[in-house]
């Protein structure tokens, strides 16, 4: 039996892919909050006004990997943007009664990965990225 928090949560991302505000404001509880290496613990309404218009440049999502433990929900996922950019990020999205109630993003890579294979980042890139998503790249 497939838990039921995975087709919500598949309904969520096809949301922000369909630029659908009606769907994704009814799967996501009143007491919702969201998390990210730029957000803590954010509230639903703050999460409208600051995440919601990324929804504009998403084209996309493949999902590499949903599994779930109780009312949460493992996402990785490759998000493709409309300009052709694509990025991997895994997120915990909780699911109670059937809504949504908690997000925490956790940020990945771009794709294709700016390091070579069996390789790094060089430093100074490194450090610029370290600047720029402060718990990304350490």
């Amino acid at each position: 039996m497939v838990n039921p928090a995975i087709p919500i949560v598949r309904r969520s991302y096809q949301a922000y892919a369909d630029k659908d505000r009606a769907t994704i404001e009814e799967l996501i509880d009143a007491d919702f909050h969201f998390t990210s290496p730029v957000d803590n613990r954010i509230d639903r309404k703050t999460y409208f006004e600051r995440c919601w218009p990324n929804s504009k440049t998403l084209a996309g999502f493949e999902f590499a990997n949903l599994a779930t433990d109780g009312e949460r929900v493992f996402v990785t996922y490759e998000a493709r943007t409309s300009g052709g950019k694509r990025f991997r990020n895994t997120e915990i999205v909780t699911v109670r009664n059937g809504k949504i109630v908690e997000v925490e993003v956790y940020f990945g890579w771009s794709l294709p990965h700016e390091a070579p294979a069996g390789g790094f980042v060089p430093a100074q890139r490194r450090d610029a990225l370290a600047r720029a998503h402060p718990r990304r790249a350490k």
